[in-house]
């Protein structure tokens, strides 16, 4: 019996091989000569090896490359050749000038469509009525000014979690807080209630919000060790047998998780229509009430398939807002608030231009009960800098800015994928390619900003003095005219939450400032070095001595 399987797997594997191969060489004989440089591939071997590396592998590998090949270079992973750019002009030109042809997505990876939904969410949709659906949804319904507004409150109450974190510490200690390792769990968590409030609708209590976000952490940092199935995936589900259950119950929590959920929010809405019989208490709850983004996913309506989104595709996009708006967020929070550590200099710069704006910190006067999830606002409007203020400090801005070049945090954008095959700088990017812009390559070339690794705000004031710009924005991050950093993509695919992400920045940046003074531990210094997990974070996590620039009451 034993040697019965046997045969049938190595005839498997052998069938499989030789497929890869001819697929490969055919593909070869009509391209090769027209792709981007790039380094000799052994077929299938080679192909087996890129597949098996994350991109924080690749990337020192493509950096020895750039230098050899230029910014444009093509490897072969998988049965299709992957292009990757580290060009600011050719990525304009690709992205920006030449959007609809750059701007498809890859066909998932058979792991990925279990959590995507086979391509049903933004990030990962193709190019078509069905992505344009679900992103005009999005930036209309969630993102739209008027909707981020009427935030205002939760987000005052987040920060009154994240204030009253750090004075229980201080209590504790009877000392400056020492978040030992600790300080982004507390930046993750404050950010993860505020999107669950906008996913759901409501306040859940602590114990959800602790539940869901461990879930959805775990399976962010555990789902590139599922990278093997995707390997002849066939032939994988048998010899991989376990580690595909493992997937699969992983997707199930997520969906037991999150759908007692979106059926609660659902409800709660019908509910309410039902017992709203007169026009008074109809203005009320509406005054009250704020739109979740669950609420906008209701009754929407696929127009490829004609048939409203499934249960599993809810779960699927309220993941995906989830995700999207907490790891990187935090993540890049993190960075921000470690530079500004570790440059003393440049936080008390930040420190007096917020006085100079909002005038000294009041003392805080929160009490134990704000931490708590189910609380209310925890802050008084007198004890934040509100949003209004951010628009008239330049140098806050020019923090988060620099915080966002010097480290993005994501090195690569999500992969594009063309729709024809086109020119790009005399070679052929063929119909199908995946397409991979170098985010942090850019962010850090020389030519384009002097002394790239150095953290120095002041380069976005310059810059806008130099383009006499006086009453525009301090820097266009989009890219639209040209791009010079792309934290948040480009084009018709750029980030549609790049906006709420810096507003959550400058917010978050600056209250932290304004009433809490951050110092070194004594004897440690920063270390800005880097690891990559969902997003590249730093590998020994921020410490740092915070106390309270007032006595709280």
């Amino acid at each position: 019996m034993e040697t019965y399987w046997f045969i049938i797997v190595v005839s498997l594997c052998i069938s499989a091989i030789l497929k890869s191969l001819f697929t490969l060489l055919s593909s070869s004989n009509n391209t090769q000569d027209k792709l981007p440089p790039g380094p000799y591939t052994i077929p299938f071997i080679g192909s087996f090896l890129w597949l098996r590396m994350s991109f924080a592998d690749i990337e020192p590998v493509l950096q020895r490359l750039k230098a050899k090949y230029g910014p444009l270079i093509s490897l072969t992973i998988g049965s299709r050749p992957s292009i990757f750019v580290a060009s600011h002009s050719l990525a304009h030109r690709a992205l920006v000038q030449n959007g609809a042809v750059f701007s498809d997505r890859p066909k998932s990876l058979p792991t990925a469509k279990i959590f995507n939904s086979n391509q049903h969410n933004i990030s990962s949709a193709r190019y078509g009525p069905t992505w344009r659906l679900l992103r005009r949804n999005l930036t209309s319904e969630i993102l739209h000014p008027s909707r981020v507004k009427s935030y205002t409150r939760a987000r005052r109450w987040v920060l009154g979690i994240l204030f009253q974190r750090f004075l229980d510490q201080n209590h504790a200690a009877d000392e400056p807080a020492n978040m030992d390792r600790t300080v982004v769990d507390h930046f993750r968590y404050a950010m993860f209630c505020l999107l669950l409030l906008m996913c759901f609708g409501d306040k859940l209590t602590e114990r959800q919000i602790q539940e869901v976000e461990s879930l959805l952490h775990r399976a962010l940092l555990s789902f590139g060790r599922y990278n093997i199935l995707n390997f002849l995936p066939r032939l994988g589900k048998i010899l991989f047998r376990n580690q595909w259950k493992e997937l699969l119950k992983l997707r199930e929590d997520q969906e037991n998780l999150l759908l007692p959920l979106i059926r609660a929010r659902i409800e709660a809405k019908r509910q309410r229509r039902n017992e709203t019989n007169d026009d008074d208490k109809e203005e009320e709850e509406e005054e009250e009430e704020v739109v979740a983004y669950v609420d906008t996913l209701v009754g929407l309506k696929l127009p490829d398939e004609k048939r409203e989104l499934s249960e599993g595709e809810m779960v699927t996009l309220c993941s995906e807002f989830l995700n999207a708006g907490t790891d990187t967020t935090s993540t890049a929070l993190q960075w921000i608030m470690a530079n500004l550590v570790k440059y003393p200099a440049v936080q008390n710069k930040l420190y007096r231009e917020i006085v100079e704006v909002v005038g000294p910190p009041p003392p805080l006067s929160l009490s134990s009960s704000s931490s708590s999830s189910s609380s209310g606002d925890g802050l008084k409007e007198t004890e934040e800098v509100k949003e209004e203020d951010l628009q008239k400090i330049p140098y806050l801005k020019a923090v988060v800015l620099e915080g966002l070049r010097r480290h993005p945090p994501g090195h690569f954008v999500l992969p594009h994928s063309v729709t024809e095959a086109v020119e790009l700088e005399g070679y052929v990017v063929p119909k199908n390619a995946t397409v991979n812009f170098m985010v942090a390559e850019m962010g850090w070339d020389p030519k384009v900003w002097e002394s790239p690794m150095e953290f120095r705000p002041e380069r976005f004031l310059e810059e806008k003095m130099a383009g006499d710009n006086s009453e525009g924005q301090l820097f266009d991050v989009t890219g639209s005219k040209e791009i010079k950093m792309m934290p948040f993509g480009a084009g018709r695919r750029v980030c549609p939450g790049s906006n709420l992400a810096l507003l959550h920045l400058e917010y978050f940046v600056a209250n932290l400032i304004w009433h809490f003074e951050w110092r070194a531990v004594d004897g440690d210094d920063v270390d800005l070095s880097e690891k990559q997990e969902f997003t590249v974070v730093m590998k020994n996590p921020l410490r740092a001595n915070i106390s309270p620039r007032v006595k709280s009451t």
